[in-house]
């Protein structure tokens, strides 16, 4: 199968999308048209044939498929939301947003049990969930699309892309209700004297696992001090620009190896290190 092609070339016509100017109900239209275009792209490799294995059928509806349909429901939805929007007050704001978040929310809650076993990253019924031609009548509304396409859809890829799709959705309303209440309650920030001498070298991605990691542990300000207000420090003291760090933290907790691979490097050379002053 070719699909792997597909899916870079598709995660870097969304990063140009995401890095270049407009606002977000342009960038959720152009969105959907792209998404569209590779679900096409992909339902024509996989229509009407078979895989080497079942292994690979279930990796592919596990894995492969909601990649892309995830970020087709996360730009309709962020459209629906974006557009809704009110433009009053910014507590009217922060109301109306929070209230998506809960809606999100209870869609885990609905399909709690589901939602544990693919968390948890559960094996057992991997055969019965992704692969093509079974059937669960407990499905949540949207992963009903495998009724009309069999031969593109099993009775949970939808719904693997569908958790993906809310908690990208979970992250991006949270930072706008963190922004709005930062205009609300502007934090009181000392700047340096002296602009910092030190330069991040490494890779971006890898700071922020490192700035999550810091921030998880709650061991800067007893765990009160604000990811946002995190961030803005490592940029300042690094002399580097994170971006969007929430959107590489999905990304990040999306790898299919290990989540942590710069964590645990920096184990290992610390490892080696006091391991070399023993010889």
């Amino acid at each position: 199968m070719k699909y792997q092609k597909l899916l870079s070339e598709f995660e870097g016509q969304l990063d140009a999308l995401e890095s270049g100017n407009g606002d977000v109900l342009f960038k959720a239209e152009k969105g959907i048209v792209l998404v569209e275009k590779s679900i096409r792209k992909l339902q024509k490799q996989i229509t009407g044939k078979t895989f080497a294995t079942q292994a690979d059928e279930v990796y592919f509806f596990k894995h492969i498929k909601p990649q892309i349909f995830s970020k087709l429901i996360y730009y309709v939805k962020l459209f629906n939301i974006e557009s809704k929007r009110p433009r009053s007050n910014n507590p009217a704001q922060v109301k109306y947003l929070q209230n998506q978040i809960d809606k999100f929310q209870t869609f885990f809650n609905d399909n709690l049990e589901f939602y544990n076993y693919y968390r948890r990253g559960a094996m057992s019924l991997d055969e019965q969930y992704f692969v093509r031609g079974n059937r669960d009548l407990r499905l949540p509304l949207e992963s009903f699309h495998f009724l009309i396409d069999d031969q593109f859809s099993t009775c949970h890829d939808g719904t693997v892309a569908t958790i993906m799709a809310y908690d990208m959705l979970i992250v991006y309303l949270r930072k706008e209700v963190d922004d709005l209440n930062n205009t609300l309650e502007p934090q009181k920030t000392i700047a340096m004297e002296k602009p910092s001498k030190l330069f991040w070298t490494g890779g971006k991605t890898e700071l922020i696992e490192l700035l999550y990691a810091l921030h998880t542990s709650k061991c800067i300000n007893g765990g009160t001090v604000d990811i946002k207000e995190l961030a803005s420090h490592f940029e300042y003291f690094y002399n580097v620009d994170l971006g969007n760090y929430y959107h590489t933290f999905i990304d990040i907790r999306s790898r299919k190896s290990s989540r942590t691979r710069f964590l645990d490097r920096l184990i290992e050379l610390l490892n080696q290190r006091m391991e070399s002053l023993e010889e």
